[in-house]
């Protein structure tokens, strides 16, 4: 495990707030996800995902654009998108941008897939709700197919319902490896965990709450569509949200009215009652908040990547108005003393595993 972990970081941009409580402006925060990425790339660290969203406490809404000013202030990050909702875009445009990306970035360009868990982008583009589903089938049909067009270089033949056909054209640019890293991102559907077997896709489970343990059934579900497939395993990832200070303490305090004000303001909107410190301090002790100290943080990524068998564990280091300052602070602890105590927590099991 120890020698293919991946040990990555998430971020939607979420708009923070400056020494006197003012909001930041959108594009302050972009900048300051800029700096952050290129810290990220300082230390080591494997991948930044920049998630996009199309409402005010998010910056971030055209990630393939901020990657590519990220790209050219680093130099061995890779660079993804956490997620890119593929149902509200178009596959053929996706492509290009991330193909133009992986280009400019000498190859570092991935994508992660997904529906999204917000409708935003439904009415902003013109897309009906009702049609949540098909929108998502179909154009991750079409962006698999141009996938296995830009391997071979062949041209594009598709046909669907919600837009016109691709009658054997190309896609370019082409990606110069004929490779582009594609996930699916799952919220904890088994209908898309299947949907991303049967593309031959590696999955990105987003775990956002309660044990992550819970999610081993479909990891399972994961493995035996592929084999059912014909298709070799492939990697499964996490993403979860954390932060990380000197102290448990410290980190505690920190993240909880970050934490409390977001979580309520999402929950407000979904029709959920508001949190309390209780259901917070049982996330971090139980459920998918990777919240501590180094040592402890490190000790709880190490346990859901052994526990799962996953290889790769991407970190959602913003949350709500937490600052900037405290940001950076994360990523340099994360990067600084995370991953090599995590790496050398699964060294024995690795081991033993031979």
């Amino acid at each position: 495990m120890t020698s293919i972990i991946e040990l990555g970081l998430d971020t939607f941009g979420d708009v923070t707030r400056d020494a006197d409580g003012r909001a930041l402006s959108h594009a302050q925060v972009l900048r300051n996800v800029i700096d952050e990425a290129v810290l990220a790339d300082e230390l080591g660290i494997h991948f930044i995902g920049v998630g996009e969203h199309h409402r005010a406490d998010f910056a971030i809404s055209s990630p393939e654009v901020l990657l590519a000013a990220i790209a050219g202030r680093t130099s061995q990050i890779k660079l993804g998108s956490a997620v890119t909702v593929l149902s509200s875009d178009d596959p053929v445009r996706v492509f290009q941008r991330f193909s133009t990306l992986d280009a400019a970035s000498n190859g570092r360009a991935e994508i992660i897939l997904g529906r999204g868990s917000f409708i935003e982008s439904f009415p902003l583009f013109g897309f009906p709700l009702d049609q949540y589903e098909t929108l998502f089938e179909e154009k991750l049909d079409l962006f698999a197919a141009i996938l296995a067009a830009n391997r071979t270089g062949a041209p594009v033949k598709w046909h669907g319902t919600v837009r016109p056909p691709i009658e054997g054209l190309r896609m370019f640019p082409p990606t110069e490896s004929g490779r582009l890293t594609t996930w699916i991102g799952v919220g904890g559907s088994p209908e898309s965990v299947v949907r991303a077997a049967r593309y031959a896709m590696p999955l990105m489970l987003a775990i956002i709450g309660g044990s992550p343990m819970r999610f081993a059934p479909y990891i399972d579900l994961y493995y035996r569509a592929l084999e059912q497939a014909g298709v070799e395993r492939l990697p499964i990832g996490v993403h979860s949200p954390g932060h990380i200070a000197d102290s448990d303490e410290q980190a505690r305090e920190e993240m909880w009215p970050a934490w409390r004000d977001m979580r309520n303001r999402i929950g407000a909107e979904r029709g959920w009652g508001p949190t309390s410190r209780a259901e917070y301090e049982r996330e971090i002790e139980a459920g998918s908040l990777y919240v501590g100290a180094p040592d402890t943080v490190a000790k709880k990524i190490a346990n859901t990547v052994s526990g799962l068998g996953v290889t790769r564990f991407d970190m959602k280091y913003s949350s709500g108005t937490l600052a900037h300052e405290k940001l950076l602070r994360s990523i340099e602890l994360y990067g600084r003393e995370v991953i090599p105590r995590v790496r050398a927590i699964l060294a024995p099991m690795e081991q033993a595993s031979r």
